[in-house]
């Protein structure tokens, strides 16, 4: 499969599990929703790929990398469930793609790639039109959630340099560190969950929808390509959050937001990845992602 392919199933399960998720707010409690969605993709990484392997193989380098990457994976997952709580999803979802914009930047060159940067910084910009006065509590948790989705972008093509396969199992790995970081705060708010199947079960399939089928298929694209054309497809995602709230949480966008939706997606489309030299036309070496 194509890595667009990848990042394509990524983009519509990275919302359409918050999505769920937020049906589940009038049952329990934020952070409770967001430690079992955490514990529920650690445990389907336990059962399916024995990340404990992984620790006890890795270096002492390594073992940094996946203790940081499951640090960061608990609190953006926490602070963006505590955003998701009181803005929209579409909102939400622009304010956590600016960041990863600026750090596309990073690896743009060409003039038609500088466009596509400023057709997707406009199009972010219309998207996260929100009043400072309106929610200033969810737009900080929001910008935190920006910061701490760069880091994951930048540690989650660390653990994908070493191929698709031995990303996942490092991915597995972080979760469990994630889910024992975040037990303090969302465990006893999702104590009541063990006593009704029903919501457990919906919880799990949260945990399913958010942290498995996207991460993996994060780790499956940013094996096969470079890290500034990643973090500029992630232009998508502002676009795929307003379309879940929408069909999911009957969240209708603006003018304003529908024009920011088109304006993406354009940027999307002008973007061309360079090709590499012939003699370096593998999607990515032991050192990281291929070259655009």
């Amino acid at each position: 499969m194509p890595p667009s392919a990848y990042f394509v199933t990524s983009a519509v399960f990275h919302y359409l599990g918050p999505a769920f998720a937020v049906l589940l707010f009038a049952r329990l409690d934020v952070l409770g929703v967001a430690w079992l969605r955490i514990a529920s993709a650690a445990a389907v990484f336990a059962v399916w790929r024995r990340p404990w392997r992984v620790w006890r193989s890795s270096s002492w380098r390594q073992r940094r990398l996946l203790l940081a990457l499951g640090a960061v994976l608990g609190l953006m997952n926490s602070s963006f469930y505590l955003a998701l709580d009181r803005l929209p999803l579409g909102t939400v979802g622009a304010i956590e793609f600016a960041g990863p914009v600026v750090l596309a930047a990073f690896g743009l060159r060409s003039r038609r790639n500088v466009l596509a940067l400023a057709l997707a910084v406009t199009g972010v910009w219309l998207l996260a039109d929100v009043h400072l006065v309106g929610e200033p509590l969810g737009l900080a948790f929001a910008f935190g959630n920006c910061v701490l989705f760069v880091l994951y972008v930048i540690l989650g093509h660390r653990l994908a340099a070493d191929g698709g396969a031995s990303g996942i199992d490092g991915l597995g790995a972080s979760m469990l560190i994630a889910m024992a970081a975040v037990a303090p705060v969302g465990f006893t708010d999702a104590a009541a969950a063990f006593t009704e199947p029903v919501l457990l079960a919906c919880a799990f399939g949260v945990g399913v929808c958010s942290s498995v089928v996207p991460y993996v298929c994060d780790q499956l694209a940013m094996a096969r390509m470079a890290r500034s054309t990643f973090a500029l497809m992630l232009s998508l995602l502002p676009a795929t959050a307003v379309g879940v709230g929408v069909l999911v949480l009957a969240q209708i966008p603006t003018g304003l937001e529908i024009l920011g939706v088109a304006l993406v997606v354009a940027g999307v489309a002008v973007h061309r990845e360079r090709r590499p030299p012939a003699t370096q036309q593998h999607p990515a070496t032991p050192d990281g992602p291929g070259t655009p």
